[in-house]
């Protein structure tokens, strides 16, 4: 009896690949894909460092767009060995996550999380909202994950908090979850199933 739309998370668009699909479920190949859905690339001339990483976000961008990005984060922060408070969804007051050391939480650094999984960069008084709350929680250090980056001039207008605020884009998120991939928890890593490999830095000439 009810009307309504549901349209979050790339909703309309979803939809529409499974249709194409004969309403099967949804690959992590055809998530990982290129742009133009091809296969991968030749391995002469490729960067394959950049290639997988490439594959590595579009599918943390496909399972954990909005809140899930959150828990992905804080998923990240108890692999790291901290005990952590994750933020209902709505109002946060300007953080999403705290976060404190030690098994009981009070140990330092006490830190305030905000996260960003949004389409657009970070604007400096968004940023401010994550000092102020830093303040108003007594932590003592801030990071600010935005999914797709920050505008060219925060970081330098930043500058005088380098030791109470990071900035971190999707970049520094994969490179914090590949370092403690085997601490993240099950369900997590069922998710975001990855494995390492070894390929040759630098053929070369050798």
């Amino acid at each position: 009896m009810t009307i309504c739309r549901i349209q979050r998370n790339n909703a309309e668009q979803r939809m529409a690949d499974m249709a194409n699909r004969a309403w099967g479920p949804e690959r992590n190949r055809d998530i990982v894909a290129g742009p133009k859905g091809e296969a991968d690339p030749e391995i002469e001339g490729t960067d394959l460092e950049r290639a997988g990483k490439d594959q590595i976000l579009r599918l943390i961008d496909a399972r954990f767009k909005g809140k899930q990005l959150e828990v992905l984060v804080e998923a990240l922060f108890k692999a790291k060995g901290y005990t952590t408070y994750l933020s209902p969804e709505g109002t946060d007051g300007g953080r999403d996550i705290l976060a404190g050391n030690a098994p009981s939480g009070f140990g330092g650094p006490k830190l305030c999380i905000e996260v960003k999984s949004g389409s657009g960069p970070i604007d400096r008084p968004t940023v401010d909202k994550l000092i102020g709350a830093i303040q108003k929680f007594n932590a003592d250090q801030g990071i600010f994950v935005a999914w797709n980056g920050f505008k060219q001039n925060v970081q330098e207008e930043l500058a005088n908090m380098f030791f109470r605020v990071r900035l971190w884009t999707s970049d520094d998120v994969l490179e914090e979850l590949m370092a403690h991939y085997d601490k993240l928890d099950e369900e997590i890593r069922a998710r975001l199933p990855l494995k390492q490999i070894w390929v040759l830095a630098d053929i070369g000439d050798a």
